[in-house]
């Protein structure tokens, strides 16, 4: 509807990921070179973390643009708390290979056979996993002896995990030693800092052929920056409703106080007061608890004393973590209102 009055090609801020919308922030940037770098060096692993909504998916999207097809033969999987032997199998499957009524030495055989032969055809074989955080540690170490298969020119396959938080928390214990030795790289994604969240605004619009029409103020993508806390998915929530509002109120320039309206109305909508929603985590499955909201830690009676340590710091790094941005989140709206005055 907007995109017909604001006269764009297509809706900017769509959440489903786009490669065209792939927006080049400093973090992303990084994490792309070292996708990149994976890339060149042919084998080991590629670790890429981040929050929810912090772009992962995107960068898959522009990594696989990027490929050359001719060369690389490039496979994902999403990772659903998988045991070790169905990712054997998701992996054969995802490559073409047959896992049907084989039993998991057969398939194995099998996937080793096709890796070899592609090898032999001058192909590389990629394996991205997205989600890597759902996997147990056991599935893990059934990825590290996939990479295991070698020949004369180096690893058959290589692989490149992607997932929250939670992936870095389980790569760092005890039994993940062997595993942490093959990762060549990794990089956590950060959210948008305010000026980056008005050039992603801006890009994004510009892909769909925006003319400054609505115009937007400073004044308003401040409010959009303190609103979102400059996580990409949630700033194309914001944005996407923001648009909405502007055709439905016939506006060709946007300013703070609609930025402030939506915001209201998205933040009902969800239940929570726009104060609480910046203090969220946006979503439960994310290793950081929400603020005010209890936490139940389930410790299994035969844990170690390593185990209950590194739970320890994970939650102890947690909460660190989350006053950083309630800290910095009360900063932006401090500016953002001192502006005003």
């Amino acid at each position: 509807m907007y995109e017909e009055y604001y006269k764009l090609q297509d809706k900017p801020f769509q959440l489903s990921p786009d490669a065209k919308y792939f927006f080049s922030s400093k973090g992303h940037d990084r994490a792309m070179a070292y996708l990149r770098y994976g890339i060149g060096q042919g084998e080991g692993f590629i670790v890429i973390t981040g929050g929810i909504g912090t772009g992962k998916t995107m960068l898959l999207r522009n990594l696989f643009e990027e490929l050359d097809q001719d060369s690389i033969i490039a496979v994902e999987i999403l990772s659903t708390q998988l045991k070790s032997d169905d990712l054997v199998i998701a992996v054969a499957k995802a490559f073409g290979v047959s896992a049907q009524g084989k039993s998991k030495s057969e398939v194995l055989s099998a996937l080793e056979e096709y890796l070899f032969n592609k090898r032999q055809e001058g192909y590389r074989l990629l394996l991205v996993v997205d989600e890597a955080h759902n996997l147990p540690e056991e599935t893990l170490e059934e990825l590290r002896m996939l990479s295991n298969y070698h020949d004369d020119e180096g690893a058959l396959l290589q692989s490149f995990l992607l997932g929250q938080v939670q992936l870095k928390h389980k790569l760092q214990s005890a039994g993940m030693e062997q595993f942490r030795q093959r990762i060549i790289a990794g990089y956590h994604l950060q959210p948008l800092e305010r000026d980056e969240t008005e050039q992603y605004i801006s890009f994004r619009l510009t892909q769909a052929g925006w003319k400054d029409d609505p115009l937007i103020g400073k004044d308003a993508f401040d409010r959009i920056h303190v609103a979102t806390a400059g996580v990409p998915r949630r700033v194309n929530r914001m944005c996407e409703r923001l648009m909405l509002f502007g055709a439905l109120e016939q506006l060709h320039e946007l300013e703070s106080k609609h930025v402030d309206r939506v915001a209201s109305e998205i933040s009902s909508e969800l239940g929570i007061s726009p104060e609480e929603e910046l203090e969220m985590v946006p979503d439960p499955s994310e290793t950081r608890p929400a603020i005010l909201q209890q936490r139940a830690v389930q410790v299994p009676p035969d844990a170690t004393v390593y185990e209950l340590t590194n739970r320890v710091s994970q939650l102890e790094a947690e909460i660190i973590d989350i006053k950083r941005s309630m800290a910095r989140n009360r900063n932006l709206l401090k500016a953002a209102l001192f502006d005003d005055d």
